[in-house]
Order: structure tokens, then sequence, then C-alpha cells
């Protein structure tokens, strides 16, 4: 009997998803929102074959806190400020508190409940140079860490980098990252990275600033790359590329935008990867780290 094609089905139930949880801070400026989170997803696997267990489930109950400082002038096209997110979650330590030896439990019942936690941090900033003509730099860093050797990374909730970001399924809690000029995906291993390190400057110029169709032009560089041990995080170690795009703004879509990169680096495990790339994207949060 063949595998199913897309075997892999995910149940998710949010316990606790509120945006009134967030809240805003007058110290040390009134740009800070604290936020907090709770919430459960359930994972079935069903003839799985690229995971670590064909068949099984997992749970993932988290509690996720984020602090972030928001001093940006404008949403669609920011001239000035800065926006940085600091955020941290996790899941209780239930090898610490249920004495199994994980050691010798197979992978259906290692990540029955799954046990992690996941810092992120990434800076945005804007600066105007000439008129309406916008410098942005961005920087962003995260990492996935584990409680029990025995056990090591999970999973689930890896970095996947390359591409437009728009590219996968999202079914493991994995983040699906983009690197424009790269095939998508490819600048992480198979089974996704547990850090990873991104950084993009870009000057945009705006043809129309027009509420109902705002369209900007862009030049970009980025660079990124994702590891599987905190211990080889190099985060200089990264492949490049560089190239142009453009974003149209329509309050029915929302953000379209379309660029060309061009990949500076070569990547072992794509030998036939294209040196250029087109790039779809929608959203201007979509595929970011």
């Amino acid at each position: 009997m063949g595998k199913k094609l897309y075997p892999f089905q995910e149940g998710t139930l949010k316990l606790l998803q509120k945006n009134d949880l967030g809240k805003r801070l007058k110290w040390p400026d009134d740009y800070f929102v604290l936020r907090h989170e709770l919430a459960f997803q359930a994972y079935e696997m069903q003839d799985w074959q690229a995971f670590i267990f064909d068949n099984g489930y997992a749970n993932n109950f988290f509690y996720r806190v984020s602090l972030n400082r928001n001093s940006l002038d404008q949403i669609i096209y920011p001239k000035l400020g800065s926006d940085i997110k600091a955020s941290l979650q996790v899941t209780p330590p239930y090898s610490k508190m249920n004495g199994k030896d994980y050691a010798l439990l197979q992978p259906q019942d290692k990540y029955k409940w799954i046990e992690y936690y996941k810092w992120k941090v990434t800076v945005d900033w804007y600066t105007p140079i000439v008129q309406n003509l916008v410098f942005k730099a961005k920087a962003g860093y995260g990492f996935l860490g584990f409680f029990n050797n025995d056990i090591g990374p999970a999973p689930f909730e890896r970095f996947y980098l390359g591409g437009s970001g728009l590219t996968g399924f999202q079914l493991d809690g994995r983040e699906i990252i983009a690197l424009r000029g790269y095939d998508d995906g490819s600048v992480s291993p198979l089974t996704g990275g547990t850090s990873i390190a991104k950084y993009t400057a870009e000057l945009r110029y705006p043809l129309s600033l027009n509420p109902s169709a705002t369209i900007y032009m862009l030049a970009f560089a980025e660079a990124g790359n994702t590891w599987n041990d905190f211990s080889n995080f190099q985060p200089f170690n990264v492949n490049k590329s560089a190239g142009v795009g453009v974003r149209i703004f329509l309050p029915m879509f929302g953000l379209l935008g379309l660029d060309w990169g061009y990949r500076l680096d070569d990547i072992s495990s794509r030998p036939g990867m294209q040196q250029s790339q087109i790039h779809f994207t929608i959203g201007a949060n979509l595929g970011q780290l």
C-alpha cells in the first residue's frame, strides 16, 4: 500500500489566545507593549515518512510572552522609527517532573508531550535619506532549546529558511522564513534548523503614497543561515543575496510584492539551484522571522 501524499494531519485547539492579554506599558516609554499567550496544539501523524516517527500523536502546550517596542511613524510605508521584538515560548519541562527514563522511550512516547523553549529577537530600523527615500535595516535571531539531553531538540517549531516564505505546510509548528534568491527551504536541513540568523538591508522609494494604492520600489541585500546545533552557531557565516522588487498596497488585497533575487553563495545540498529567483509575496509579515 502506497504512502499518502499529505499524510500529516494537524488539529489545533487554542485554549487561550486573546489580543486583550496585551498591555501597553508606560515605562520606560509609551511605545512598549507586553503580551501573553497560552495555547494548545494536538498533532496526528499518519504514514509521515519525513519525520522522527511515522504514526502517532504529539501535544504542544505552551506559554508565550513577548515584549515589543514600536515607534514607527506609519504602518504601510514607514519612514522613521524602529520596531523591536523579543519573545520567549516555553512548554512545561515534562521530563523533569514525571520520573521517566527518556533514553529508553520510543519516539512516539518521547514526543507525546513536546517540551522546548524558544527565544526570538528581531530589530527593524527605518531612517529617511532624502525626501521619501528610506533606508531599512533588519536583524533577527532565533533559538530552539531543550531541557533533557535524552530528548534533544524537539522536531517541532523549527526554522526553515529560503525562498519567498510562502511555500510549505506549517503543520509541525515550523517557521517558514524568506530569503530571496534561494529555493524555498534550501538554506536549512531537511528537518529544519534549531537556530537562525537573518539580516536585511533595503532602500525604498515610493511611486505613490496614496492610502488607497501605495506603491514603492526597493533594492535589497540580505543574508541568513540556520544551524542544527547551537554550538555551531556562527551569526556571520551566512548565505547572501541581492536584488530589486516592488510593493503594492491595496485595501482590498493588502500588501502584494514581487522580487527578483540573485544568490551570491552556493548551497552544497542544492547543486542545481538557479542563480536568480523571482518571488511573489503577500502581506507585510508573512515569511518574516
